[in-house]
């Protein structure tokens, strides 16, 4: 039997940490994963791998990845900008590693400074990379379709535009791609609409996973609808932290201990334990005091007789 019907991908120690201003040390994220992999989390994202004078937050990444893959049964997600990026990341050998490419091409300058035919020549030397490994020390190679909902630097997003990136960063040789709600532009609708648009041009076991954020508070909604329509990866961050430093105003990620309740509350097993999840969030409130914490569950509790999924 399936451990979880929905896989939760908790991005809060990228995410979420590359967002704020505060460093948390390395001995704190360390037992944050540790608590979040006890609390049954499938899959982190515990870094990236940009230069240290880039994003300060997450220059430790190296060490923390190494230390997460030691964790029996974790899937270890790490992103990288580039190639450079992509080489480092190797040397940890992450379960999975990202690539942004911004469908949005003036983020794309801000967020990776390249356009798209120069990330896409960064995928295409990435793919080459990993395809000379070892078959059992390949990472899985997602390309991220940044701001695929919407741009606040240029506005409205074609959608045709993101099934032809789609299709290129298959063609450059990913193993699949991820739809990002990069700015909280996304709505129900549009991200049923558009994940059927992808899947029609990739196939359906290349498009499995979705980033959102709830920036104008259509995160749940959002999430709602993309695994009624048959999305299997839904990301999130513990307390709601996270944003995009790239993309002005783009705050707030889909709070990880209301998605997995509403999950469980429908029947649909996530496989994490509400216990060890608020344990988890108290060594992430600790360790970031003058952080705000999002989330209504934390706050409001576990309805009377509330049973998880079975």
């Amino acid at each position: 039997m399936a451990k979880f019907d929905i896989e939760i991908s908790e991005v809060g120690p990228r995410d979420g940490l590359q967002s704020i201003s505060t460093i948390m040390p390395t001995a704190d994220k360390l037992a944050w994963i540790d608590a979040l992999a006890a609390a049954g989390v499938p899959e982190i994202e515990v870094g990236s791998f940009v230069p240290a004078s880039v994003l300060p937050q997450l220059a430790d990444t190296a060490e923390v990845a190494r230390y997460a893959r030691e964790i029996a049964g974790l899937s270890v997600a790490v992103l990288v900008p580039n190639f450079r990026g992509a080489q480092n990341a190797i040397l940890v050998r992450p379960t999975k590693m990202s690539i942004p490419l911004s469908v949005s091409e003036t983020h794309s300058l801000r967020n990776v400074k390249r356009n798209h035919q120069q990330v896409l020549e960064e995928v295409k030397r990435i793919a080459q990379l990993v395809k000379s490994l070892p078959v059992d020390q390949r990472p899985k190679f997602e390309g991220g379709l940044s701001t695929a909902f919407g741009c606040t630097i240029e506005g409205a997003v074609s959608e045709d535009k993101v099934v032809e990136l789609a299709v290129a960063l298959m063609e450059a040789g990913c193993d699949e791609v991820g739809l990002s709600d990069t700015t909280g532009y996304a709505n129900p609708a549009q991200v049923q609409r558009l994940v059927k648009k992808v899947w029609a041009a990739v196939g359906k076991e290349h498009l499995t996973g979705i980033h959102l954020h709830n920036t104008r508070g259509q995160g749940l909604a959002n999430a709602l609808a993309a695994v009624e329509v048959g999305i299997t990866t839904v990301d999130s961050s513990m307390g709601g932290i996270g944003g995009c430093p790239a993309a002005p105003g783009a705050s707030g990620n889909i709070v990880t201990e209301d998605l997995v309740f509403m999950l469980e509350a429908m029947g649909l097993k996530t496989g994490i334990d509400f216990d060890a999840l608020f344990a988890a969030r108290n060594i992430l409130a600790n360790a970031l005091p003058n952080e705000p914490l999002y989330g209504f569950t934390p706050d409001a509790g576990l309805p009377k007789g509330f049973q998880r999924a079975l």
